[in-house]
């Protein structure tokens, strides 16, 4: 087998070699360089202890990146790359931190340590492939596997856990069975990891090409109950409705895979029918109701990312998609394109009938995009005429207001917020002489 090396790779092993230690590629770039993929980063493993190799590549700049678990950077024409020494994982914390590592001149330990054995192979042009786990059977096969026993490779650290869940879903592989039934049995010590790391981890799996495989089997492995416990609760809820052949969980997760790969968009998906167990009612011929479950959804998306620790923008235009993605059934004007539009935002919009038409998609067929379609016409052709749909795009602003007697603060906002809405109605009033006018007559009202 022959993987072709960046140049700045062979400098490295070379380097080595001459200063008598063997080096070796090692975990993902070696996987993903045989399935044919395009390594995001070469990591690389050497008998050199940390010490040796700062003198080893002292012409270039070496960061002690961890000196402590044997890792150094090192920089060459501005690209940087991990060398790690041979180690053996003493001992771990809290099911996540390593307490101590010993070095080791054997590469079969190192590998031994690793987590799954897709990633626990080695490489260099002098020897070819190292794979003393089966990782290449593996990928064949596409199966992920924990290396060595599964129970022993989570209890060292929990994330692996998700991490398995995560690889399955990108790759499109299988759980190994004994992996599984690992997962399944360490599921609750997924909640002594990070928020942020967990974060980190769902966001790969809603982004990958179909990502309710992800999802499906956090539920199946009982991970689901501790990260989303509010998903947790969607599966096996029956509809009851005739516009739905799914429950709710299997209606998201169509969803889901009828979006594109945009975390905004794919978040919203995840969670925009969240509240229906919440909202669920029948009537008196026994057909199911979600009443208010866009408003209840949006509230409870937002608890839910906030504690996964999504950043504010993020939850932000989530909210809002959620809170608008059943206005697909209200009568479409260009007055009420134009409040959306100020409501979900520019950048957000597109994103709101890729939403829409995912949830029709999600339902029985046959689908109808008609109010979908007349409604992205007449937004686009509000956007392409540069109607002003924002306080921003007022030809007037605070400065102005305060010229002519606004108390600066609550009653400017009040003011342009007005004056918009009277602009949205009648574009051809954004005029500073008209809009100072008509602020002049509400500064009159007041007093």
């Amino acid at each position: 087998m022959n993987i072709q090396l960046p140049k700045e790779v062979k400098i490295i092993l070379d380097m080595l070699y001459k200063n008598g230690y063997e080096g070796y590629v090692v975990g993902g770039c070696v996987r993903d360089s045989i399935m044919g993929r395009v390594p995001n980063d070469w990591d690389i493993c050497t008998g050199a202890e940390p010490n040796v190799m700062l003198d080893i590549f002292s012409q270039f700049k070496v960061i002690p990146t961890g000196l402590k678990h044997g890792t150094v950077t090192v920089l060459i024409d501005k690209k940087a790359f991990e060398v790690t020494t041979y180690r053996i994982d003493k001992d771990y914390l809290d099911g996540r931190h390593l307490r101590e590592v010993e070095f080791t001149n054997d590469l079969k330990e190192d590998l031994k340590r690793r987590d799954f054995t897709i990633n626990a192979m080695a490489y260099n042009e002098k020897e070819g492939l190292i794979d003393y786990n089966n990782g290449l059977s593996d990928i064949y096969n596409k199966i992920i596997k924990c290396v060595g026993n599964p129970t022993i490779r989570f209890n060292e650290d929990y994330l692996r856990m998700l991490r398995a869940v995560r690889f399955s879903t990108q790759l499109d592989y299988e759980l190994d069975m004994e992996t599984f039934e690992a997962i399944r049995n360490s599921a609750k010590n997924i909640l002594k990891i990070s928020k942020e790391r967990i974060r980190d981890e769902i966001s790969k799996i809603l982004l990958a090409q179909n990502p309710s495989k992800g999802f499906i089997l956090l539920e199946s492995t009982g991970l689901l109950q501790y990260i989303i416990p509010e998903l947790k609760k969607c599966v096996n809820f029956d509809q009851k409705n005739p516009h739905h052949d799914k429950d709710v969980f299997y209606h998201i997760m169509a969803v889901l895979d009828n979006t594109e790969s945009d975390l905004v968009l794919r978040l919203s998906a995840l969670l925009h029918d969240i509240a229906k167990p919440e909202c669920f009612s029948v009537d008196d011929r026994n057909i199911g109701h979600f009443y208010g479950h866009h408003m209840e959804g949006m509230e409870l998306a937002g608890k839910i990312l906030k504690r996964l620790r999504y950043d504010n923008k993020t939850i932000k235009a989530v909210k809002m998609l959620i809170r608008e993605h059943m206005l697909r059934h209200e009568v479409v004007t260009p007055r009420a394109m134009k409040r959306l539009i100020n409501r979900v935002g520019r950048e957000n919009i597109d994103k709101l009938f890729k939403l829409q038409r995912a949830d029709v998609k999600g339902g029985k067929t046959p689908c109808d995009f008609s109010n979908i379609n007349k409604a992205k016409k007449i937004s686009e052709k509000i956007l392409n005429e540069k109607h002003p749909l924002t306080v921003k795009d007022l030809d007037i602003n605070g400065h102005d207001l305060m010229k002519i007697g606004a108390r600066q603060g609550k009653e400017i906002g009040i003011i342009l917020n007005k004056l918009l809405n009277m602009i949205l109605d009648n574009p051809d009033l954004n005029r500073k002489d008209i809009l100072i006018s008509k602020a002049k007559n509400m500064l009159k009202l007041r007093s």
